[in-house]
């Protein structure tokens, strides 16, 4: 199969969506699927305002389209709802080729946290958006729930994996965790504004907090805490000490639809202390965390979880059983309609 994914999130970002994606390119290819990734980079683009990582490609929907086209992809899936799939779907629509999307990110709570505006405000363009397209993906129940309350119905489930053979619970710890006072509560993930990072920094609880990360708010947050440790990005075997050397793992985000390092950290033996919000909901079971309106409630409650059943909570996350609801949900184009579109 002949598959193209339009994504406006793509290396060098290193981000959930960045990773799923990437994953999910390879589990196909090893499959013998051919994958074409259209993706910013490919184009000129500007940064982001308030969030200059990420880059924003500003391109014809007709030039989107000719590389669609060049591909003659058997299905197109648009990633994100930036502006290179707004072009893509721009050109899918009016050549009649019909795509997927995916929801992602709580994208309303995303943008209204980065511009003060109601998230209620966005829920019309999540809607037009996501409105055409034959099936949008999202990774857990609550979500599919939620989408379908603002009418969207045509949702599909697309869960995530972990890759079990980095993530486990024998992963080395780094040096630093030999020194710090215990328990070590861990975060992974964008250091940014979006991701509620501060509600963690800010925590009561005793112990040390490390970060692991790189983002827009990371000198504003060392400077405001500066008994946490900052780590920087961390990656494969390094990453997974981390996890595995930690107490507890601490998700403090209110806008992730998932949260692909909570079952990362859960594989490694570690429990998660979250809010109880969508993501955490679906993944998070009292016998491997703990979800509470206050983050120090939380944290304490998952200290007191069997390290041995979070790991084995984090083995049940498949990338092959991804893969499969990736494939599943995609709906093939009638080669005629690409050819007319072409």
């Amino acid at each position: 199969m002949r598959i193209v994914i339009v994504t406006d999130a793509w290396l060098p970002q290193v981000n959930g969506v960045v990773r799923t994606l990437q994953t999910i390119q390879a589990e196909l290819e090893a499959r013998g699927h051919l994958v074409k990734v259209i993706s910013p980079d490919l184009y000129g683009s500007i940064p982001c305002p308030t969030y200059p990582e990420i880059r924003l490609a500003f391109v014809r929907s007709g030039a989107v389209g000719k590389a669609i086209a060049a591909f003659q992809p058997d299905a197109v899936h648009l990633a994100t709802e930036g502006p290179l799939c707004l072009a893509a779907r721009r050109w899918c629509l009016r050549g009649g080729v019909p795509f997927t999307t995916a929801y992602h990110t709580h994208f309303p709570d995303y943008v209204a946290r980065r511009t003060g505006l109601p998230a209620r405000w966005f829920w019309s363009y999540i809607r037009w958006f996501h409105g055409p397209a034959q099936a949008v993906l999202v990774s857990t129940k609550s979500v599919r729930q939620q989408l379908r309350s603002h009418g969207l119905a045509q949702v599909r489930p697309w869960g995530r994996g972990v890759d079990l053979s980095a993530f486990t619970p024998d992963a080395t710890p780094p040096e630093l965790f030999a020194g710090l006072a215990r328990p070590i509560q861990l975060y992974v993930g964008r250091v940014a504004i979006e991701k509620n990072l501060e509600a963690f920094l800010a925590s009561d609880h005793p112990g040390s907090k490390v970060v692991v990360g790189d983002g827009p708010a990371r000198a504003q947050l060392e400077r405001a805490y500066p008994d946490a440790h900052f780590m920087g990005a961390l990656f494969a075997e390094e990453l997974a000490g981390a996890y595995a050397g930690a107490d507890v793992f601490v998700f403090p985000s209110t806008t992730d639809t998932f949260g692909l390092v909570m079952i990362e950290a859960l594989a490694c033996g570690t429990p998660v202390a979250a809010y109880p919000v969508t993501g955490p909901i679906d993944i998070v079971t009292p016998e491997c965390g703990a979800l509470a309106e206050r983050l120090d409630d939380a944290i304490a409650a998952a200290l007191l979880c069997d390290r041995a059943a979070c790991a084995a909570h984090g083995r049940s996350f498949s990338w092959q059983r991804s893969a499969d609801e990736f494939l599943t949900a995609l709906h093939c184009i009638d080669p005629a309609v690409m050819d007319s579109a072409a």
